[in-house]
């Protein structure tokens, strides 16, 4: 959804930044691409690149945890189990209004697999977003790993709901969507 959100806001004018883990996507065309491998890169690119920005997207699934320690080998059989020690990745939404100092539209993704929008609102409140556009990823057919997808769009005062369709369209109505809110903020 990333990407696709990527290619929308560049095929309607805007200029674009992409920050992406690893993938197999094709970047999309005019869209500026810093790759990174990890959860700390992507948190210091943002932190470097987002005080430029107008919108903030936020639609990388970044993982919330990640082990204390990597061993420089494979780690071999040597019992019935085995205990990792997992330790919180730093938070890239939940930084952007402080630490980061983002003054413009923020808008998160919230992947969920229950309680869809109270979940959402929720997010919105604690990362301090303007918009965050919330998918059921237990839906089979949606979400990761599919073409298609179905959100939720949870405003502080309303929800909007978008039916299914391929990410390609979805992206272009998010896009319309997004600029429209990021205007009525800066006319306020």
């Amino acid at each position: 959804m990333g990407y696709a959100l990527a290619g929308a806001f560049a095929h309607e004018g805007h200029s674009v930044l992409l920050v992406s883990g690893p993938t197999n996507l094709d970047v999309p065309a005019n869209v500026d691409f810093i790759p990174v491998e990890t959860a700390a890169e992507m948190h210091d690119v943002v932190s470097k690149y987002i005080g430029c920005m107008d919108i903030a997207v936020f639609a990388a699934a970044v993982a919330d945890y990640t082990p204390a320690t990597v061993q420089p080998r494979k780690i071999k059989k040597s019992g019935d189990t085995l205990t990792l020690e997992l330790v919180r990745t730093a938070d890239i939404l939940g930084s952007a209004r402080q630490p980061f100092g983002f003054r413009g539209t923020l808008v998160g993704f919230a992947a969920e697999t229950e309680n869809l929008e109270p979940n959402a609102r929720e997010k919105l409140t604690r990362k301090h977003c303007d918009l965050i556009i919330a998918n059921d990823v237990s839906q089979p057919g949606i979400g990761f790993d599919s073409d298609q997808n179905e959100v939720l769009l949870v405003y502080p005062d309303r929800t909007d709901s978008l039916p299914a369709a391929s990410k390609h369209e979805l992206s272009l109505e998010l896009v319309d969507a997004i600029v429209r809110l990021s205007q009525t903020l800066t006319t306020h």
